[in-house]
């Protein structure tokens, strides 16, 4: 799944292109299940100045629904539009059904880079549950690596008040990523703001702390770990070599496949301590 629409600068009072209609602003409404959460006010006030001065750059993507339109993509361009008191708005009107809409809206949030990191960590959990997409495909979709799908997924591990620090920007996902795992991470979360932490100084804290006794394990359509899924990607792009791990209650194992001579000297190599 591409981009949906291509970026052209519209003017305000101009004529549309082709496959463009101008419609008047009340006559959108906000898609109930937006992914994005969070709108920022002082980048809202300055797209709605640049948008007053220069118009829209990209349509907003809208379906028919009621008497009106509901909006696929664009709703941040929506509200900065009203404030710009536009009375109209360039829009690509798409027959979409439900779940093309919801899987459109969050997969433009990802590429636009309009969401959080809890906000897009929620994105591919959906994307991967309601639709079936491997962190393989998604990472291939919005033109991402696996380990950073794979990364971001497990921030839905920690706490709730905790992901709720990240989506209002109290604390960066760095520190977010520095306390998976970790014993009190509320606390630890408390302590990052409190004190103005850096992510290094959270990662030495988090490292002190007595590890959490039990994790909640997050599965993909798969029924693959993240936690996993996010280990193998990382020492795969590590090695160059296909990796897969497994564990249980008393243990697991890492499993390396190769496909040349070569390869196998490598992990020879790197085992024995051998220079390369």
């Amino acid at each position: 799944m591409g981009d949906i629409a291509r970026e052209e600068p519209i003017a305000p009072g101009s004529t549309p292109g082709p496959g463009l209609r101008m419609l008047p602003v009340g006559s959108l409404t906000p898609h109930p299940n937006q992914p994005r959460r969070r709108f920022d006010e002082a980048a809202l006030e300055e797209l709605a100045n640049s948008i007053g001065s220069r118009g829209l750059i990209q349509p907003i993507v809208v379906r028919p629904h009621g008497k009106g339109f509901q909006i696929v993509a664009g709703e941040r361009r929506w509200r900065a539009a009203q404030r710009a008191r536009l009375h109209e708005v360039p829009v690509i009107i798409r027959d979409f059904d439900d779940a093309e809409t919801l899987e459109v809206a969050l997969v433009e949030n990802i590429q636009r880079q309009d969401l959080n990191a809890i906000e897009e960590a929620e994105a591919y959990a959906r994307l991967i549950s309601d639709f079936g997409h491997t962190q393989d495909a998604l990472a291939r979709i919005v033109n991402k690596s696996r380990s950073h799908v794979a990364n971001l997924m497990r921030l839905l591990d920690l706490p709730a008040s905790v992901q709720s620090r990240v989506v209002e920007g109290a604390i960066t996902m760095g520190h977010a990523r520095a306390l998976i795992g970790a014993a009190n991470v509320e606390a630890l979360a408390g302590e990052i703001v409190s004190k103005g932490l850096s992510v290094r100084e959270t990662e030495r804290l988090a490292r002190t702390a007595k590890p959490a006794t039990g994790r909640t394990v997050h599965k993909g359509a798969d029924g693959q770990d993240h936690d996993v899924a996010a280990l193998e990607s990382q020492l795969a792009d590590l090695l160059g070599l296909g990796v897969r791990v497994t564990f249980g209650a008393k243990g697991g194992s890492v499993t390396l496949t190769y496909s040349t001579l070569d390869q196998l000297d490598m992990i020879c190599q790197r085992l024995s301590g051998e220079p390369l």
